[in-house]
Formats: C-alpha cells, structure tokens, sequence
C-alpha cells in the first residue's frame, strides 16, 4: 500500500539558502529526528549528493536505504529510493517559489512498506515524515540564515 502526502510551508529565507541547507546532506541527523547516520557515496560535479547511504529509524523501526538526489538549480530537489530494508519505494521532493517574504515550499512525499504493516504505524512514519520536513527544515534553514548574517 502506497501512501502519498503533501504539504505546503513557509521559510523566511531565499530559495538559494534552503537548496544549500538540503544539499548539506551529511547534517540530517542534526535537524532530522529519524535519520541517524549519513554517508555521501557520489556527488555531482557542483558538490551536491547523489547517492546517499543512511540509517534511518521511527516508530521502533529501522531502516537502512540508498537513496538517488537530482536537484533542477534552486527550485526542485527530489530523491528517489534505490535500496532499502523496510521500503519497496519511496519517493519525494521540495518544490520552491519565492516569495515577498522568502520562500514558499511544497513538500511532496511517497512511500510504499515492503511489508503489511498497520494504518497506524504507516500514519504515524508518515506524520513524523511531515513534521521533519516542515518544522525541522524550516529551524535548520533560519538557523544557518542566522548564522550567516
């Protein structure tokens, strides 16, 4: 069973600064509750990540995945899930207008169990998903915004 969501946030930073805070991949552990280790396997030529090993764990499960990046400049990061032990697919990106304000972010997430699990295990990675994504972002960017300034 696939389960699809989306959500809509605001970051008070330019969409410049939000793609080089996702692209510093190897700080998720520090924002990102779930994700325990990263490890950067290729880059891109311009520094960003391609291929990403990590370990990534949630409701008392643990899930070790590979996990393929393509970034279109400062507007669409997405990823998509090449190996993973506890998924038969994941997929998601961050879609990003700017705004008179900073930036609008359109976070985009889908993920498929390789097992039955139930409703409300799935429901609740999928939240804890939704809430890293927005919430654990959103201080992560306005914190090196912060810094930077």
């Amino acid at each position: 069973m696939s389960v699809i969501e989306s959500m809509e946030f605001h970051i008070a930073a330019e969409p410049a600064a939000i793609m080089a805070a996702l692209a510093a991949v190897e700080e998720l552990p520090g924002w990102s509750g779930p994700h325990k280790k990263i490890v950067v396997e290729t880059r891109f030529d311009d520094g960003r990540p391609h291929r990403v090993r990590a370990d990534v764990g949630a409701v008392g499960l643990t899930d070790h995945q590979v996990t393929d990046f393509t970034w279109d400049g400062v507007q669409v990061m997405t990823w998509t899930l090449r190996e993973s032990s506890m998924q038969a697919a994941q997929n998601g990106s961050y879609r990003l207008t700017p705004t008179a304000t900073g930036t609008r972010v359109l976070f985009d997430l889908e993920l498929a169990p390789k097992v039955p699990l139930p409703n409300f295990i799935v429901k609740k990675v999928v939240k804890i998903a939704m809430e890293t994504a927005s919430k654990g972002l959103t201080k992560f960017v306005e914190s090196r915004v912060t810094q930077a300034a």
